[in-house]
């Protein structure tokens, strides 16, 4: 009878500890979620080991569904005005100062609260705020105490090894002063050229394929995105995006400039488009099947901006529609997804309600729009690539989220790479996630020619103090949705904004184009770069396949 009570007495003990460490749990397992099962008694020892670590209080904030004592009424009116406009927020994403001293104070201003002093609130009348002034401070009370003071960073899986055997480096001779602000990679197997675009400076610059650079000309300002093609006469054309300004800005001065790829660069372009709100990605396709090739563009914005659909017309001019008018437009691909025999289109949104949406061609000009995938606003998404990594026959999501230059800035544990399966009828299940500090881009390939798909990343804002080869990785897969995840010698090239992946030297591998944007936008505070602040681009040439 006594080992039965003391046995209940710790099963009670065991299932109060589970409850107010949901959240430990759930990401301890997210970590390992596609490899690893767990008896009873293992999710048990975990429960305790993590109990362990952790006091009381500090421990319950960590639940997801978790409210401090006295703020469920603050909890459930955040749920109802913040859940509105994106996916909820709880508390115990972001420590108790962020919160109070950033995004508290922006959220404010987002529901018409008046701020003063950066963490004062103001009781007016006029402020013509959607939520009491009183339910407000509900709000406020329950994100400050429910908050933990300290977030518990994300333990990698799998370990990182420092490896130079799949990869040789290469770097150009030309140098760019003071420093480095790439902010376009891209290779053009076509003509054997790269082209490359610096934010200092607004070139655009092209190179050969011994990093030479043979040509270039200034743009009002910096291209990001680039798509190469033939016209109608069969001549090689190049597509470029120039974004009007990196910094947040609401400025339409967006362009979509074209050259002849078989001339110099010059002054020559044709404008295909004007007055966008920073476009970042464009597409080019026929979206209503009238034979004449159309763009569909991203316009990320600010406070304002969309998904654009520019319409060929049969004199060559373009028609602006608007296919989704909203901010964070980030990323575009533009397929026959139901395989009706025209094109539809899948993008990324980025900003406030970030989230993968799918539109539908119902060939009147119209689609039919279905939101696949949901992130919270924290998530900072920054790409997708759609990869068949299991082999079904359907497209499965790969995703990275590290956008760290908002009003959040800190460390996140759920910032890195994902891999969500197709399960068909546009439902999506995450099976694979690596924590990345500040993940900025991932590209799937099979660069070690296998026959699995492995994947290339890169990381702006990493951890450049402890995790500093995180900027760069190479995830080999090495079994069903396992990645044992290297880092190529290129630490010390520079810090990688942009990236392409291509066979440059056309040997039949896979090879890595990185842009270094050296300094600016960090998160830790007073930090010096390390690296070479001046090589514009970092070639990975792949060893695998040898010429």
């Amino acid at each position: 009878m006594k080992l039965i009570n003391t046995l209940k007495y710790l099963t009670a003990r065991l299932f109060n500890f589970s409850r107010n460490i949901a959240l430990n749990l759930e990401m301890t397992l997210l970590l390992s979620h596609s490899r690893y099962s767990y008896s009873p008694i293992a999710a048990i020892l975990i429960i305790v080991m993590i109990s362990l670590s952790c006091n009381g209080p500090s421990a319950q904030k960590r639940d997801a569904a978790y409210y401090a004592a006295g703020t469920k009424e603050g909890y459930e009116l955040a749920k109802y005005h913040c859940g509105n406009c994106h996916a909820f927020v709880p508390a115990n994403v972001l420590d108790r100062d962020t919160w109070k001293n950033s995004v508290l104070p922006d959220m404010a201003s987002q529901l018409g609260i008046e701020v003063m002093f950066g963490t004062e609130y103001v009781n007016s009348q006029t402020s013509g705020a959607d939520l009491t002034f009183k339910d407000w401070k509900k709000i406020v009370d329950y994100y400050i105490k429910s908050a933990p003071e300290k977030i518990q960073q994300a333990v990698p899986p799998v370990a990182i090894i420092p490896d130079s055997s799949y990869f040789s480096v290469k770097t150009p001779a030309s140098k760019s002063e003071p420093f480095a602000k790439t902010v376009l990679t891209v290779i053009d197997t076509a003509t054997n050229s790269i082209f490359t675009s610096d934010a200092q400076t607004n070139y655009l610059y092209r190179w050969n394929t011994k990093l030479q650079l043979i040509d270039s000309v200034q743009t009002y300002s910096p291209a990001v995105s680039a798509v190469f093609y033939n016209d109608a006469k069969g001549k090689k054309q190049g597509a470029f995006t120039t974004i009007g300004g990196l910094l947040a800005t609401d400025a339409a001065i967006g362009k979509i400039l074209q050259f002849d790829l078989a001339n110099k660069l010059g002054p020559q372009e044709n404008i295909i488009a004007k007055n966008l709100p920073r476009p970042v990605c464009l597409a080019r396709a026929d979206i209503n099947n009238d034979s004449l090739a159309d763009w569909v563009v991203c316009g990320f914005g600010h406070t304002k901006g969309g998904l654009y659909w520019f319409e060929q017309l049969p004199g060559g001019e373009y028609k602006k529609r608007n296919i989704l008018e909203r901010a964070g437009a980030t990323q575009v691909v533009v397929e026959d997804f139901n395989n009706d025999g025209w094109n539809d289109i899948i993008a990324l949104f980025a900003h406030e309600d970030e989230c993968i949406r799918l539109f539908i061609n119902k060939h009147n000009g119209a689609f039919t729009e279905t939101k696949l995938l949901s992130f919270p606003p924290v998530n900072g998404s920054t790409s997708f690539q759609l990869v068949d990594f299991n082999n079904d026959g359907l497209k499965d999501i790969l995703y990275t989220c590290g956008d760290n230059a908002d009003v959040s800035k800190i460390f996140k544990p759920f910032h890195g790479v994902y891999i969500y399966l197709n399960k068909g009828n546009s439902k999506y299940e995450q099976a694979y996630f690596y924590p990345i500090n500040g993940c900025t881009k991932a590209v799937a390939a099979d660069f070690d020619m296998d026959g699995k798909t492995d994947i290339a990343t890169i990381a702006f804002y990493a951890d450049f103090m402890n995790r500093p080869r995180e900027k760069f990785l190479f995830l080999r897969q090495d079994g069903p949705l396992h990645f044992q995840p290297y880092a190529p010698p290129v630490e010390n090239n520079g810090r990688w904004l942009c990236m392409d992946v291509k066979d440059y030297d056309k040997d039949g591998d896979p090879d890595i184009l990185l842009g270094n944007f050296a300094r600016d936008f960090f998160i830790e505070k007073d930090y010096q770069a390390h690296w070479d602040v001046h090589a514009p681009i970092t070639l990975l040439e792949n060893k695998k396949i040898q010429k």
